[in-house]
């Protein structure tokens, strides 16, 4: 098998089994496979898309990771890069191929699962690709699930072109005329200071709050990094973090000095729509393009088993759920602060395979 780009399943009713099924084969899902190899479990690593990245490679032209390469690396695999370098996304879909490729992790691509549900002691998946049961199951679809937009959006004019982060790639895909980013996060910020080079934009949300790039001249991850790998959900501070840090990531490196200095037109949230147009501050918004850089939901809709709080997040204890064998993987601060980031994610991987190995 060719790791990098997947195995894509024949149609088939038959139903396969595996001790261990992975639900997802970005970051999180395939640094859970490292670890279940390392323990000789039988596993396979489901994901929708064509390519193993490919999650990263579709998105904005410019996107940079906001963490160094040295705190990018996957387990057993160093990100290949000068490590104080932010890798772009498409360097970050290849490191993932190549790291499937590496480890020969069983990844079939294409095979996108439809719903989870209970089989006895154990799980029945449906997917794209046919029907597969395990004793175990790790969902690993990350936090980019459902993209979250506002339900004023159905109440702007026709004339205003509209579409979410997720599907905005450069300046010259969108139809001229000002914009207005809606979010102000890092997201947001960048593609407003991006899309400044050519056009008006307004960046519309409140504030979230904002780390420097450096402290003392050094880099913020080598003062950060330490806390966000020891300050867990164990820890009071940690549960604070946590509580403080869910909704959004404050801004990393971004001052309203360089939004200034990029032409950026800064305002509050944008509460309302009158007569089709947008309005933050009480003001109307002059804007021909709005782009939603307002984040995503988690979408377990397709897990058919009472494990989830009345807002949609599972109820987890270090990613294990109160049905045995089955695991979240990649959550936003699943155990530490740096359980949703490449870096991060492979501590808690590991804690779920040994456990996996336990139970088997």
């Amino acid at each position: 098998m060719n790791a990098t780009d997947g195995v894509t399943p024949p149609a088939t009713k038959r139903v396969t089994w595996y001790d261990t099924i992975i639900v997802g084969g970005g970051q999180a899902g395939l640094a859970a496979g490292h670890h279940l190899a390392k323990h000789d479990v039988d596993f396979v690593i489901l994901d929708a898309g064509q390519r193993i990245g490919d999650s990263w490679r579709n998105r904005w032209d410019s996107l940079q990771l906001f963490t160094p390469a040295r705190y990018s690396g996957l387990p057993g695999m160093p990100f290949p890069d000068s490590p104080m370098r932010f890798p772009d996304k498409d360097q970050v879909g290849d490191y993932l191929a190549r790291y499937a490729e590496r480890f020969d992790l069983p990844v079939l691509t294409n095979t996108a699962v439809t719903s989870l549900e209970g089989d006895g002691p154990g799980f029945l998946l449906r997917t794209s690709g046919g029907v597969f049961t395990a004793n175990n199951v790790i969902v690993a679809t990350g936090p980019f699930q459902r993209p979250r937009v506002p339900a004023m959006a159905v109440q702007l004019g026709d004339h205003i072109h509209q579409l979410h982060s997720l599907d905005y790639r450069s300046p010259f895909d969108l139809p001229e005329g000002p914009v207005l980013v809606v979010g102000a996060g890092n997201s947001g910020s960048q593609i407003a200071m991006e899309l400044s080079r050519f056009r008006s934009v307004t960046v519309a949300g409140r504030s979230i709050g904002r780390l420097p790039r450096t402290i003392l001249g050094v880099d913020l991850f080598r003062w950060a990094w330490p806390v966000f790998q020891h300050l867990s959900l164990d820890t009071w501070l940690g549960r604070r973090l946590r509580d403080r840090t869910l909704s959004a990531d404050p801004l990393i490196g971004i001052t309203p000095a360089d939004l200034a200095a990029h032409r950026v037109r800064r305002v509050g949230r944008v509460t309302e729509v009158h007569h089709g147009l947008p309005h933050a501050d009480g003001r109307p918004v002059d804007a021909r393009v709005v782009i939603w850089a307002t984040g995503f939901a988690h979408d377990f809709g397709w897990i058919r088993l009472p494990v989830f709080e009345p807002s949609g997040f599972p109820r987890h204890r270090r990613g294990a759920a109160e049905v045995p064998g089955l695991y979240f993987l990649g959550l936003r601060f699943q155990y530490r602060q740096s359980s949703a980031l490449i870096g991060g994610v492979g501590a808690d991987a590991e804690f779920i395979a040994a456990d996996i190995a336990r139970r088997d």
